[in-house]
């Protein structure tokens, strides 16, 4: 079995969704008292989202990085960045050491075309929607993707920080995300990627019409193939 290194705290709850998701997908697998072997490199947000905000990437992309190279260092095989608006900085990390890292958007869009769907909304942070490191990795895998409008975007955004982050979920919160969704299926959305690891804390397959795409559990998944390979 390889051994998995996960750069988390971005936040902690989904970074526990990863170690649980995991370590149960490889006991499913191989039975027993089976579980993962893996190393948790756990940043503090905090310092996280001061950068994020200030826009400092090339900061952030050297904090991952240092992170990054003291996995390798301890003999992890390979990187899972447990975050997706975090893989903005994603070359940055890949290219500071000699292992491989494991981009979430790839088992996600390799899911979505195994599914038979090419048309797919998207909810993330702002950073993730706006920006093109995503949505570009997405289309060039073959995905048409729909965003939601500016206010909502602002909405699905805020509700990641102030309330998913720190461990709240709120059935008000839970209405507007169906809402949301709702419309992106209205304007042709056929599946709905859930781009930010929080997400799948607060609204899952019976909130919409569409299948949902929890890139958290495809990123565990995909982590544990590679391991057990």
């Amino acid at each position: 079995m390889k051994t998995i290194g996960l750069i988390g705290g971005m936040s902690w709850e989904s970074s526990a969704l990863y170690y649980r998701q995991i370590n149960e997908a490889v006991r499913q697998q191989l039975g027993g008292l089976h579980s993962a072997k893996l190393l948790l490199h756990s940043v503090d947000f905090h310092a996280i989202e001061t950068l994020q905000r200030a826009g400092d990437w090339a900061a952030a992309g050297e904090l991952l990085a240092d992170c990054a190279r003291s996995l390798e260092a301890a003999g992890v095989d390979f990187l899972l960045l447990c975050t997706n608006t975090m893989h903005i900085v994603a070359p940055a990390i890949a290219a500071a050491v000699r292992i491989p890292l494991l981009h979430i958007a790839d088992p996600t869009a390799q899911a979505i075309q195994a599914a038979g769907h090419s048309r797919v909304g998207l909810l993330g942070t702002r950073f993730t929607m706006e920006q093109d490191f995503y949505v570009a990795r997405l289309k060039q895998q073959g995905l048409q993707v729909l965003l939601p409008e500016p206010a909502d975007r602002d909405t699905v955004h805020r509700i990641i920080f102030e309330e998913l982050c720190l461990g709240k979920t709120l059935e008000a919160s839970r209405q507007q995300y169906r809402r949301i969704m709702a419309q992106l299926v209205r304007d042709g959305a056929e599946a709905i990627i859930l781009g930010c690891t929080e997400i799948t804390l607060l609204v899952g397959a019976a909130d919409a019409d569409v299948p949902l795409f929890d890139t958290t559990a495809l990123h565990a998944l995909a982590a544990v193939d590679i391991a057990l390979r």
